[in-house]
């Protein structure tokens, strides 16, 4: 078959001109391979960004990787972008780009940065491919704003898809065998939310995908575009929002991808102080170039549009925000009004949000933002940046390092879980622990607890009945939610086995119940990022380890009630204060004997007294079990 060159464009000047701009944001739609017909033939049209390009031809396996007869041509306007049409072109063939460069005339074969498919590591090259699906979640997507507002209960579960499960051979499983597996189980758990680690194509395994090459193309690994469409679109059936991370903070610097790219720094900042990271020797992407922004906007709207994303959760911002992130002095140069804030990271980060918000509804973008940078999650007209949601990473570190003290110095330490209410409701915050607490020597979340087993267990439920309870959203890194023992290995599934073992089932059990608790229950997700929504009853009782709290809706004054007792030593007679007189009825122990926990407290409910206790006019003395949260509810 003859490969026949034509002069063709998917640009108009104004595509041109948004790109140019740094405003385009469906770019996907001309950069990259397309197949189409032209002028009665089939084909594909092919269109990449070299600005310092002398000659930029497409090689594959249809032309024996041989580019002197498949040119493309460069635009008419100085724009940078090179196109054309070639005949006898269909999908699955490979492809990339061998271009020539104004800089001595060096030479590279690069993949094509706005590729929909690739070759499964190690191999790299861009596959030619049609994105057609059939959705069938027509009515998720019409109705998702019922489970992605706010105002309604967001408990994520963070997945790492080559290492959730694997077949007896070790190999990972498909995206289409998780489209039955995982979401059976995230279902049944009764997570609102699944979180996916980064599923764009990435070189390397350890990465963990955070390392990305093809910002537009799922990795192969798992099968096909339209397969992870297919998961996404069983967990949109099974009532389950889909978050994917996504990293526009750096990307890695293989030589086939997107460094050096033209000869030039075409993606990459040209200074180092601003255009490589030290933390993972990646590449920092150029913020002040327009062409740049609108590569990065295209892309989170691609994952947003094309795969029915319903929030992306932005990593490392904390490192896109600060000019002198992870850089000693000398390394950075100050912004023009002498600060470390990186103004052009500022502001593409606000243009991100300011177009995806106006543009597709009923989403949302979360920041993983590590520092007090303020107003993550304000509106931009006020001086925001615009994010619907950021981790509570000072509330994650606070609990923590509370929970891995032995419970007699606890007292000397409530303020680390007594501290986060005083900013809780600063930002919307959700509750994080993520897959970067059970990994590089920081344990398992079951063995950070201190003690012998029991106090272990104890202590790893009343910590996670604390965290359901806390106000903001909540995720839980997979295998946490039923006490891994090991840390996470990326290279095998999870310890599956420790189901057998009664303790594990009985967090596996408390979680299922938390989450039941949480997404049934309005005063705990109502007003989760109002303070009228929260309320102290004890934050005081440093010597017995004891706070005590009041979770509130719209609608009813005093609806549930939270006791915790993070202490060996059970209280027989714990007296609060509450509003209404009346029975109260025990609606969680986390020391449930169901849970693995002592059965220490055997009430069921408890009658309010005429006797004022914490400002109220009435009181309850109930017993308080040993590491344990008991949650109250008005009858």
């Amino acid at each position: 078959m003859e490969f026949t060159l034509k002069p063709h464009s998917l640009f108009t000047d104004y595509d041109v001109y948004l790109f140019r701009s740094g405003k385009h944001i469906r770019l996907y739609e001309r950069f990259g391979s397309h197949l189409l017909t032209l002028d009665d033939e089939e084909g594909c049209y092919f269109a990449v960004f070299a600005p310092a390009a002398k000659s930029v031809a497409v090689i594959g396996d249809f032309n024996g990787w041989v580019g002197d007869e498949h040119e493309l041509k460069p635009r008419w306007d100085e724009s940078g972008i090179w196109e054309g049409f070639i005949t006898g072109i269909k999908a699955g063939d490979l492809y990339k780009y061998h271009i020539e460069s104004t800089n001595r005339s060096l030479r590279f074969d690069k993949i094509d940065p706005y590729a929909f498919h690739f070759q499964t590591p190690p191999s790299h090259c861009s596959i030619v491919w049609d994105l057609k699906h059939n959705w069938n979640d027509k009515s998720w997507m019409k109705n998702r704003a019922k489970k992605n507002e706010l105002n309604c209960p967001y408990s994520i579960y963070e997945v790492h898809l080559g290492s959730w499960r694997r077949h007896a051979d070790g190999n990972p499983f498909s995206y289409r065998l998780l489209a039955k597996e995982l979401v059976t189980y995230v279902k049944e758990m009764g997570f609102t939310h699944v979180e996916l680690m980064p599923v764009m194509e990435h070189p390397y395994d350890p990465s963990w995908g955070y390392q990305v090459t093809g910002y537009f193309a799922a990795t192969s690994r798992f099968g096909t575009p339209q397969d992870l469409m297919e998961l996404i679109e069983a967990f949109h059936e099974a009532g389950i929002g889909v978050i994917m991370d996504w990293v526009p903070a750096h990307f890695p610097s293989d030589g086939h991808a997107l460094s050096y790219f033209d000869g030039s720094h075409v993606y990459e900042h040209p200074d180092t102080g601003k255009g490589y990271h030290p933390d993972w020797k990646s590449l920092i992407f150029n913020f002040e170039r327009n062409e740049i922004r609108s590569f990065l906007l295209s892309s989170a709207f691609f994952w947003m549009e094309v795969f029915h994303a319903d929030s992306l959760r932005v990593d490392a911002v904390a490192s896109m925000l600060y000019l002198d992130y992870s850089r000693k002095e000398g390394e950075w140069q100050p912004n023009i009004y002498g600060g470390n804030e990186y103004l052009a990271a500022i502001s593409f980060i606000k243009d991100f949000n300011e177009a995806l918000y106006n543009n597709v509804k009923d989403i949302h973008t979360i920041a993983e933002e590590s520092t007090s940078f303020a107003g993550v999650t304000h509106p931009i007209q006020s001086g925001g940046l615009g994010f619907g949601m950021k981790w509570m990473m000072g509330w994650m570190h606070d609990t923590i390092d509370y929970f891995k003290k032995p419970p007699i110095y606890r007292k000397f330490h409530q303020n680390n879980v007594t501290f986060s209410i005083v900013y809780a409701f600063s930002e919307n915050f959700i509750l994080p622990f993520s897959h970067d607490e059970v990994v590089h020597g920081k344990a398992s979340m079951i063995y950070k607890m201190p003690g012998d087993e029991w106090q272990k267990f104890a202590n790893l439920r009343a910590m996670y009945g604390y965290m359901f309870t806390h106000p903001g959203g909540k995720l839980l890194f997979m295998g946490s939610e039923f006490a891994q023992t090991t840390e996470w290995n990326f290279k095998a599934e999870l310890p599956w086995s420790l189901l057998q073992f009664e303790p594990h089932k009985g967090i596996q059990q408390l979680v299922k119940d938390l989450n039941k608790l949480y997404t049934t229950e309005k005063a705990m997700y109502e007003l989760q990022f109002d303070p009228k929504g929260f309320e102290w009853l004890d934050f005081s009782n440093h010597e017995a380890s004891i706070i005590a709290y009041i979770r509130k809706n719209e609608d009813i004054d005093e609806n549930i009630i939270v006791l915790c007792n993070f202490n060996t030593t059970p209280h027989e007679k714990y007296r609060f204060g509450v509003s209404q007189k009346g029975s109260w009825k025990v609606i969680l122990n986390t020391d449930d004997e169901k849970y693995g926990g002592s059965g220490y407290c055997t009430s069921s409910s408890y009658e309010a007294e005429s006797e004022t206790s914490h400002g109220k006019a009435f009181s309850i003395e109930a017993a308080l079990p040993p590491l344990g949260v008991v949650i109250l509810k008005k009858a």
